[in-house]
């Protein structure tokens, strides 16, 4: 058996998967609040005989929390997280969190994403102003202020660091362990007039691309040398019968 082809096919289905994520990444590296996909791979170890094989997983996806940068914009609608925190929204498929604060005034009053979804207050109520009461002032703990009234509070949330996160619309993410309102607004906060770029690092990205095309064209020639060597022993196998 050549056990070499067989590592050499996990290791190219292996780096398909990290060329998949590295164009994705690439492609949003001006979505606003968006976080970056990475692969984490695992060697999984098959026994042949008295030999161990070391077999590349296909790998497994996480969303990167680093933060990004923050961009001014003087728009009274963006709305940036400081810190760690993210913002709750009320998706179609249900409760999302997003770094993208991005909104927009219905004529209920309804604060919504730039995609629809009503912004959520810390209780989990989508939050409602007065869209004929004037233009709004949001402190750094989320409270909206029109003409001198305190209105509501924008919800900012926290995710469990060991949470696992899954992907969802407008930049947003669903954890699989429940977020919590955050109370302590000394780190994390809302910044009013700014907007938190994507977290994708284009310079790496790129560095990425680089390392992942040298390492397919190393195990092309591995593979290449393994089916040679194959050939060779049929034939040597075919002459002397």
């Amino acid at each position: 058996m050549q056990n070499g082809l067989y590592v050499s096919l996990s290791a190219q289905v292996a780096l398909e998967r990290r060329l998949e994520t590295i164009a994705d990444n690439v492609a949003n590296m001006n979505t606003v609040g968006y976080r970056a996909t990475g692969v984490s791979f695992e060697t999984e170890v098959a026994k042949a005989g008295d030999a161990r094989l070391g077999y590349a997983s296909s790998g497994s996806d996480f969303i990167s929390r680093r933060l990004g940068g923050l961009t001014k914009t003087d728009n009274s609608l963006d709305f940036a997280v400081q810190g760690d925190g993210w913002f709750g929204i009320q998706t179609p498929q249900g409760l999302a969190y997003t770094r993208d604060g991005r909104v927009q005034i219905d004529e209920s009053g309804t604060l919504r994403t730039m995609s629809g979804d009503p912004l959520l207050d810390a209780g989990g109520a989508p939050m409602l102003v007065d869209s004929a009461a004037g233009p709004l002032t949001v402190s750094a703990d989320g409270m909206i202020t029109q003409n001198g009234r305190q209105v509501g509070a924008i919800g900012l949330f926290t995710i469990d660091p060991t949470a696992n996160l899954k992907r969802a619309e407008n930049s947003s993410v669903v954890p699989d362990k429940p977020a919590t309102p955050v109370l302590d607004f000394t780190r994390d906060g809302v910044v009013q007039g700014a907007v938190e770029g994507s977290n994708v690092d284009p310079v790496r990205e790129m560095t990425r691309l680089i390392e992942v095309t040298r390492a397919f064209d190393g195990v092309a020639a591995e593979t290449s040398q393994s089916e040679t060597s194959l050939q060779d022993a049929i034939k040597a196998l075919g002459a002397s019968a």
